[in-house]
């Protein structure tokens, strides 16, 4: 390795490629090897020789490739779509997704973007502008750290991303590929626009989408309970609601409790304090665009 390059992992598992040239491969088998992981470069050895990935030949890490019966048996691995239109899948047991939040690291560690945060808060546009930012993947914490020229630091719980959303906008006088990601700061729904280069925005899209799918979902609420959620949705405190929407202070706490059983809120203490979760957001979200 050259000075610039250094080890990041260095471990065992098992890999096959899933797709070849867009091409899905239903005999592909896993081969047990070496997994080595850089700055740079992924490396795959076994007995049938050493594959080197560059990252920046990657274009994504996806969902599953169950091709075949082998690999559908196996309930945890990382798909690697490559620029070419091929998929190698890698499996390390229980060590799979630690090692897959390394190779988001690798991917995106201290990449340079644009950034524009909030750019909406609480349903509301604001008058924000884009700056440059460095990203960082935390594993420990499960979180990408964004911290912008201004000082300002912007810890992203990954696991509380409600949606992401990519588009086009023009940047500092230049068309760009946008995301629109949105999440919670201190219980306030929020969206920060991510804006760089294609690699970098298609890496950071599916980290983000890593845990969206789980708070997708249709659930049947009442007009009632959906006005309770937009008031919590817009950043007015739990305890003010009664009086916001002019309602008994009983009517609002047997809904929150029903919202708590469907996953919708979290109490936060006794006294019902409680503040929205990403599927609480998302359907607060699709009221104000059905309004």
């Amino acid at each position: 390795m050259s000075e610039s390059e250094y080890k990041i992992e260095d471990t065992k598992g098992k890999f096959l490629q899933a797709v070849k040239d867009g091409r899905r491969l239903k005999d592909a088998d896993w081969s047990p090897g070496r997994i080595i992981l850089s700055n740079k470069r992924l490396i795959l050895v076994s007995n049938d020789g050493k594959r080197t990935l560059p990252l920046s030949k990657i274009t994504s890490l996806s969902g599953r490739y169950d091709v075949n019966q082998t690999v559908a048996k196996v309930s945890d691995y990382v798909s690697i779509q490559l620029a070419n239109e091929s998929v190698v899948l890698i499996s390390l047991g229980s060590n799979t997704e630690s090692f897959e939040f390394s190779l988001f690291g690798a991917m995106l560690d201290q990449e340079q973007v644009q950034v524009k945060h909030p750019a909406v808060e609480g349903g509301v546009v604001q008058d924000t502008t884009y700056e440059q930012a460095r990203v960082k993947v935390s594993d420990d914490d499960r979180e990408l750290n964004v911290a912008l020229s201004s000082g300002a630091f912007v810890p992203i719980d990954l696991d509380d991303v409600g949606s992401v959303e990519a588009d086009n906008q023009q940047v500092a006088g230049t068309a760009r590929p946008i995301l629109k990601v949105e999440h919670a700061q201190e219980g306030t729904s929020v969206q920060t626009y991510f804006a760089g280069e294609s690699h970098a925005m298609a890496v950071l899209e599916s980290l983000f989408k890593r845990g969206v799918e789980q708070s997708q979902g249709a659930v049947d609420l009442s007009e009632t309970e959906k006005r309770v959620l937009m008031g919590l949705y817009s950043g007015v405190s739990p305890f003010e609601i009664p009086d916001f929407l002019g309602m008994d202070v009983d009517e609002v706490e047997s809904i929150y409790d029903r919202l708590i059983e469907l996953d919708i809120l979290e109490e936060v203490r006794t006294r019902r304090e409680v503040t929205m979760k990403t599927r609480g957001r998302n359907i607060a979200s699709e009221v104000i665009n059905e309004e």
